[in-house]
């Protein structure tokens, strides 16, 4: 499955730290950290476009080629690290790898089929993740696992153990009753939020705030109430 995983041109970084860290962004390329197979971690750089294009599609498994060394390695991508902001990947870590060996790691989740119970009005899909933690050999790591939710109705959910693995030798992690994929109808949680916050204010008399209404205390128009007229 994997012996045409996308390549990736590395070079060396002789100097780390945050400052060295941005002028290696600065110049296009994506600081990250070799580790793994009982050698010392290496810190190195890959082209940002490149790199990025491969990590967005889901891709884990690459052919990394180090500058100044005549043999390819093959490495999983084990992390990435955003900015403050969540929306720019600034760092990653690669882990070196064998094909038929076997690893842990997160899969997307990808939806297909429309689903019979949002046909419903007012039903919405709800999906806490999109990811499932499997073990695998790493020729066999997918991209992704596609979960077909056509038959999915209201009140209806798949878990974790629900989805099907593309491979009989792959293992899954993440907890067999985690919630995946659920239908609700949207219009019977208002109802229950509204009760339930109705049966609050009946239970501690508070009543609610007119808006509109003066209140004593503030006066008119803004002013400060009036000062009581002194005493004879």
């Amino acid at each position: 499955m994997h012996e045409n995983a996308p390549v990736l041109e590395a070079a060396a970084r002789a100097k780390l730290g945050s400052r060295y860290a941005k002028r290696v962004r600065e110049s296009g390329m994506l600081p990250a950290i070799l580790y793994g197979h009982g050698q010392d971690p290496v810190a190195i750089s890959v082209d940002t476009k490149k790199a990025l294009e491969h990590i967005h599609k889901g891709e884990k498994v690459y052919t990394l080629k180090l500058a100044g060394q005549s043999k390819e390695q093959t490495v999983l991508l084990k992390d990435v690290q955003f900015d403050y902001l969540g929306t720019r990947v600034i760092h990653a870590d690669f882990a070196r790898v064998d094909l038929t060996e076997r690893v842990r790691t997160r899969v997307h989740i990808r939806f297909i089929g429309d689903a019979i119970g949002l046909k419903t009005v007012g039903a919405v899909l709800i999906h806490p993740t999109t990811e499932i933690e499997i073990e695998c050999m790493v020729k066999e790591l997918p991209e992704h696992i596609d979960l077909d939710i056509s038959g999915l109705e209201v009140d209806s959910e798949i878990t974790a153990g629900g989805v099907k693995l593309p491979s009989s030798s792959m293992k899954l992690i993440t907890d067999a009753h985690a919630s995946i994929a659920h239908i609700v109808l949207q219009k019977e949680e208002v109802v229950a939020a509204t009760a339930e916050a109705g049966a609050v204010a009946g239970a501690t008399g508070a009543q609610p705030e007119v808006l509109t209404a003066k209140k004593a205390a503030e006066g008119e128009a803004g002013k400060a109430p009036a000062k009581p007229a002194p005493k004879k």
